[in-house]
């Protein structure tokens, strides 16, 4: 396990920034969909809200009442997200997934600023609440764009 010390350089003045400046940290009033998602170890939650347009985030909000690195990611999602495709946010969710718990690479731009998280790798326990934000943005974009086709 990780020293406490290397818990507290976790938590670096750019996490706290991004934590403080969470960008669409409003709910939408018209959404296409809506999905609440919640980490059952820590009880963070996310409500995310996606407006699509062509096959692309066209507005998105979010509601987060989560730790100081799920808001992180929260403000990663919510500066990248506006104008991609569900396969962008898809690659972007697999990328983060897949950096934090295989030492894989840091998502690509636009998501390339979940690079912040990457200390999170040695604490499973956060993974979760990392991976908030973009699961709840892709899975309401699942559903906007199903309900759009139907």
């Amino acid at each position: 396990m990780p020293a406490e010390t290397d818990l507290i350089k976790l938590y670096s003045n750019r996490i706290l920034g991004l934590a403080a400046d969470i960008p669409h940290h409003k709910r939408l009033d018209a959404a296409d969909a809506t999905v609440k998602k919640r980490s059952p170890l820590c009880g963070s939650t996310v409500t995310v809200d996606v407006a699509v347009k062509d096959g692309r985030v066209a507005a998105f909000g979010q509601d987060v009442k989560a730790c100081a690195l799920g808001q992180a990611a929260a403000a990663v999602t919510g500066g990248a997200i506006v104008g991609r495709t569900l396969d962008e946010a898809r690659a972007a969710r697999d990328a983060l997934r897949a950096m934090l718990k295989d030492g894989g690479p840091v998502p690509s731009a636009p998501f390339d600023g979940f690079e912040v998280l990457e200390p999170a790798r040695d604490y499973k326990n956060r993974h979760a609440s990392i991976l908030l934000s973009i699961e709840a943005s892709v899975e309401a974009m699942e559903q906007a764009l199903q309900s759009n086709c139907a």
